[in-house]
């Protein structure tokens, strides 16, 4: 049987949090039984998840989007008041990763991305901090623009949010799982042909634009459930608990 505290020290070894500057606590956010067989993971710790893993009789629930924000209102009000009595009710933990799930080299979203999208060479960006957030790769075969975002739209069973093409062919992508729209200025310095990341901004189309650069926006939830999932799977094989990966569906 796999303690709580244990989890909690072997995850923050496994994910180096101490290391790691966040927007939110990393680790054990909520602390439930002390006893865990049954993990449940999500992307993120809201209502209907804790609802899953309550009818899967869990022990932990583990996430990418926890609590306790920064600048997060702190009055236990409302809908926080509803999701935490919840998980108190039924003696649930809650852990949660933000950064360091999304650069670790093994689970994290943007190596998982990477797998599945079948990018050759994922190699980190050395300019973006945290080292790992912003990736870059290798495209294989000889894919246009729109043959790229039929491919990311097909792996991912869902439509893009934005998709900003280029004429020539695109080899080279640089990518970030989740709002990174931020580094597309990043990406277009290093010189890569295409850029990925989940949402897109107004500002963003324009730098796509102007810099000759293609853009794909994926969606926040669908460029970040594998990273999370490969968790769980990896902890279901290391300690020989029960996992359940639960895709709460999320079109942003």
């Amino acid at each position: 049987m796999l303690e709580r505290q244990q989890l909690n020290s072997y995850l923050a070894d496994f994910f180096q949090v101490d290391s790691v500057q966040d927007y939110c606590p990393n680790g054990l956010q909520v602390e439930g039984r002390s006893a865990i067989q049954t993990i449940v993971t999500g992307v993120t710790a809201n209502q209907a998840l804790i609802e899953a893993a309550i009818s899967r009789n869990a022990d932990a629930i583990l996430v990418h989007h926890g609590y306790f924000w920064k600048n997060e209102r702190s009055e236990i009000v409302g809908m926080k008041k509803r999701r935490l009595q919840l998980l108190l009710q039924h003696d649930l933990n809650l852990f949660a990763y933000h950064l360091p799930l999304d650069i670790h080299p093994r689970v994290g979203n943007n190596i998982q991305l990477a797998e599945k999208l079948g990018i050759l060479e994922p190699r980190i960006v050395a300019s973006a901090n945290p080292q790992g957030v912003m990736m870059m790769g290798d495209i294989p075969g000889n894919h246009s623009s729109v043959t790229f975002a039929q491919h990311i739209e097909s792996v991912l069973g869902r439509t893009l949010t934005c998709q900003i093409d280029r004429n020539d062919p695109i080899r080279t992508i640089a990518w970030c799982t989740g709002g990174g729209q931020g580094f597309i200025d990043s990406a277009a310095d290093i010189g890569v042909d295409a850029y990925l990341t989940g949402e897109v901004s107004e500002q963003t189309v324009h730098s796509a634009r102007e810099q000759g650069l293609a853009f794909f926006a994926a969606g926040h939830h669908a460029t970040e459930r594998y990273g999370i999932k490969a968790l769980g799977e990896h902890l279901a094989e290391r300690f020989e608990v029960t996992h359940h990966f639960i895709d709460i569906d999320n079109p942003a």
